[in-house]
Formats: C-alpha cells, sequence, structure tokens
C-alpha cells in the first residue's frame, strides 16, 4: 500500500489551536524558529539572550510543557488552557461557547453536538466537569482536554455524517463516542472499544443518561471490550476512525478497516507525539499529513497499561 505523507507546520500557540493573544512585539523579538517534527529550539543570538530570557519567564505563565509522565491527552503547547480555567463555568453550553470565543472551534456542527452532549455525565464525580484540561479516569486512563475533542471532531466531521460508521479506539468514558453516535444518527453505527472493562461499564452508564441514549438502546450505537490496536471488524470498514491513545507507528488493523474516502485521526510517537490525519483514497493508497504535536497516553495491552506502562 502507497502512502503519501504531508506536514502542516504550526506556531506554538497554533498547536492547540488558539488565537493567542501573548504578543512578543513589545520586546522587538522574533520568537525562535519552531520545528514541528522535532520539537527543536532554536536559542537567540547571544546578544538577545536576556531579553529572550524575560520573554520565557512572561510565557511561562501560560504556556507549559506537560508532565513528563505521559498522562495527558492534550496539545502540547496548550498556552490557552491557563488563561481560563473553567472552574467559574457551570453550564456545557458555556463551555463551548468558551472553545468558540478562542478559536479552538468553528464548526456549527461540532458546537451543537458538544452543546447536545454534556462532558459532566463523563468526568469522575466531583471534579470540574468544564475546566479545559484532560482527567484522570482511573487506570492510568484520561479524558482528554475539551479543545482536543473539539479539535478531533472537526477533523472528522466530514466523515461522520447521518448513516456512517464511526470506530472510537480508547472509548474511556464514552463521551467522544457518544458525539459520533448523535452525529451519524441511527441510520449510521458508532463503536467504542476499550480494554479495561471496568470502563466500558463507567461508560455505559453515562451514554444512558445523557442524549445519546435513544441511539444506545436501538443498537446504532456500542461500546465493546477489545484490544483497539485490532480495531472492530464486525461493524468495518469505517468512515471515520478516532485513537484516543499515542500508538508507535499506526497498527495495520486500523488502516484495513478504514474506508476507502475515509479518515483515521490518531497520536503517532512516543515521547514526541504528532496527532496524524490519515485519508484513505479510492484506490486504496493513504494521504498521512501531522496536524500538530500532542500528549496521549499510549496504546498499549491491558496489563502494560495496568502497570504504568
Amino acid at each position: 500500500m502507497k502512502m503519501r505523507s504531508t506536514s502542516s507546520l504550526s506556531v506554538i500557540a497554533g498547536c492547540c489551536r488558539y488565537r493567542a493573544p501573548l504578543r512578543l512585539s513589545f520586546l522587538n523579538l522574533t520568537p525562535p524558529p519552531f520545528n514541528h517534527h522535532r520539537l527543536c529550539i532554536i536559542p537567540p543570538p547571544p546578544h538577545l539572550a536576556a531579553a529572550a530570557a524575560a520573554a520565557a519567564t512572561f510565557s511561562s505563565r501560560c504556556c507549559r510543557l506537560p508532565d513528563p509522565h505521559p498522562s495527558t491527552g492534550n496539545s502540547l503547547f496548550s498556552s490557552m488552557e491557563r488563561f481560563w480555567s473553567g472552574s467559574s463555568i457551570s453550564k456545557n453550553k458555556e463551555l463551548v461557547e468558551h472553545l468558540k470565543s478562542y478559536g479552538v472551534m468553528r464548526s456549527s456542527k461540532v458546537a451543537e453536538v458538544m452543546e447536545t452532549i454534556d462532558r459532566a455525565l463523563f468526568v469522575p464525580e466531583g471534579t470540574q466537569p468544564y475546566v479545559d484540561s484532560p482527567m484522570q479516569i482511573g487506570y492510568n486512563a484520561t479524558i482528554s482536554a475539551p479543545h482536543m475533542h473539539a479539535m478531533c471532531l472537526e477533523l472528522l466531521e466530514n466523515h461522520l455524517k447521518p448513516g456512517m460508521h464511526a470506530l472510537d479506539i480508547g472509548s474511556g468514558t464514552g463521551y467522544l463516542t457518544a458525539c459520533f453516535a448523535v452525529m451519524v444518527g441511527s441510520q449510521g453505527r458508532a463503536v467504542g472499544v476499550e480494554h479495561i472493562p471496568e470502563l466500558v461499564e463507567t461508560s455505559i452508564k453515562n451514554i444512558k443518561k445523557s442524549e445519546a441514549a435513544p441511539l444506545f438502546e436501538d443498537g446504532s450505537f456500542s461500546v465493546h471490550v477489545g484490544d483497539g490496536r485490532q480495531g472492530w471488524p464486525e461493524f468495518a470498514p469505517y468512515d471515520a476512525i478516532h485513537v484516543g491513545a499515542a500508538a508507535p507507528e499506526i497498527p495495520p488493523a486500523l488502516i484495513e478497516q478504514l474506508k476507502p474516502g475515509g479518515r483515521l485521526v490518531i497520536p503517532v510517537g512516543n515521547v514526541f507525539q504528532d496527532l496524524q490525519v490519515v485519508d484513505k483514497n479510492t484506490d486504496g493508497t493513504l494521504s498521512v499529513r501531522s496536524e500538530t504535536s500532542v500528549r496521549y497516553v499510549p496504546l498499549t495491552s491491558r496489563d502494560s497499561q495496568i502497570r504504568g506502562y
């Protein structure tokens, strides 16, 4: 199978698709070049070192790298998360409005779906559901930050039309899979695969409390215990496949189960990861591009995940 690879370069603030208010022009500095693929920062000339250090001190308050332990599902440079914590947001609709105001969400359809599926039903009890941050959900797994959910839904939007088939690998608490189910509707098929049985049980309870419950009851929406690296052949081929954990390389089974004309969104890498967008052309060849740098938990076996990778 032939693969064509293209890349998209992003400035640091663009990695999380926010319109960042942070500017360095008042110091008359040009930010150092950012190598999207190697994450290599070229240092400034010596005569600008002091000013650059001051700029770095200022920007570190809002643009922080993740913890070295791979426990997040964020854009790697998630600067705007720190401009609003979401702690004052009490409604799901307000979360969506915030994402729209920061330029994270541009699609009216995605906004509608994220308003329909209340995130509060899919996060651990006692947590703040509308904070734009990933959250631990147990078993060394996380639910991704809302801005990542919005990004992935927009990347897959044209492949989540009514009647289409969608597969969510690492479905966790069921949030994104429920969004898929609402988008493809009762004539389509939304499938979640999660290898932690306890999370599958929890996700089903969450789904039954959500607006996606009728789709679950009529059988067009299902969640299964399984090894996501093998996909879920029963309802293949899929128009859309999303993977919520980082693979060292794209699992062949997912490529095989992707429909010609379909799209796969998957984080790829180990320490440094890219969110890759894989389009299967009608002739079976693949077009691959990197959307942004990210940090996800690894796509691994159940035992390895329970042990902490």
